[in-house]
């Protein structure tokens, strides 16, 4: 298997260390005490938060295992400083790739942390292939939990129906565009295309009458939720913008002064090369965002 930057790095304690001032700006820290501290930052200037612990793909059932931990101590330290945060999990960080059953034994370990103060939690969505696995986990969280909901990646062509689904059962989701690389069989490939259909998907889940998350960059799609939400009179209450860490700062501040509300999604770990590595070369938008935002923009 060819090697990516991200994987090299991951496995060089080293090099990542010398590397990681190029991923300070968008990766919170290594450290549960790094992510509190940024989001505490963040709740000071009115945004609220979605931790991340960064990692995937794991492939021993003990570092699954500890991954998890990770998260019930995570959930043990937004209570007891009251942070206005909630969680982010990629299931393959937590066992998806091993067993289904084990992603979900561990994911219910974090429920089970997270009931007593119905914190909300995020599943990430990954990779097409592993999206069905996604949804049957969900599914089965959700019979236990309702506090927890999915993300929709707009690219897919079955966004559509996975949207019709969640809209109807009134399912808290996270809508963004996709940033992982898909064949044209699986996804639109067209950045045009992905908005006409991002919005398309976020009129139905605006109306649908849960909260959901609008996650994304581009102004003109911001813009045009913006103005949907209005003629719609659908109020700034009823939902809320979400953009990364690092990307578009001024802008975030920009819309909670406006009145919206905004959720920064806060990565932190160790294995933040991989997250990183994505951010720069899955997608040419991703890379000029991250560009733009490296030197001031």
């Amino acid at each position: 298997m060819k090697a990516t930057l991200g994987s090299v790095l991951n496995n060089s304690p080293a090099l990542q260390h010398r590397l990681f001032f190029l991923a300070r700006r968008f990766v919170a820290g290594e450290t549960i005490d790094d992510a509190v501290r940024v989001v505490r930052r963040l709740n000071e200037a009115g945004l609220s938060a979605s931790l991340d612990f960064l990692g995937e793909d794991v492939r021993r059932e003990e570092e699954a295992a500890a991954t998890a931990g990770v998260y019930c101590e995570l959930v043990d330290r937004i209570a007891a400083e009251g942070l206005n945060a909630n969680l982010s999990i990629k299931l393959s960080a937590i066992g998806q790739a091993i067993d289904e059953e084990l992603a979900f034994a561990n994911l219910r370990r974090v429920i089970e942390r997270a009931r007593p103060h119905e914190m909300f939690v995020r599943l990430d969505m990954e990779g097409s292939a592993t999206v069905d696995s996604t949804y049957r986990i969900l599914d089965r969280a959700r019979a236990e939990y309702e506090h927890i909901g999915p993300v929709v990646q707009a690219y897919l062509h079955r966004a559509a129906q996975d949207v019709e689904r969640l809209a109807a059962a009134k399912i808290r989701t996270r809508l963004c565009k996709g940033a992982y690389k898909e064949p044209p069989d699986v996804a639109i490939q067209s950045l045009p295309l992905i908005r006409r259909n991002f919005m398309l998907l976020a009129q139905k889940l605006l109306t649908s009458g849960a909260y959901h998350g609008i996650a994304t960059h581009d102004e003109a799609l911001i813009a045009a939720v913006r103005a949907f939400t209005e003629r719609e009179r659908i109020g700034p209450d009823r939902f809320e913008f979400q953009m990364l860490y690092g990307l578009r700062p001024k802008a975030q501040l920009a819309l909670v002064a406006e009145g919206y509300r905004m959720r920064v999604y806060v990565p932190f770990g160790t294995h933040w090369a991989g997250y990183f590595y994505r951010r720069l070369t899955e997608r040419r938008e991703n890379v000029l965002f991250v560009l733009r935002n490296l030197f001031g923009g």
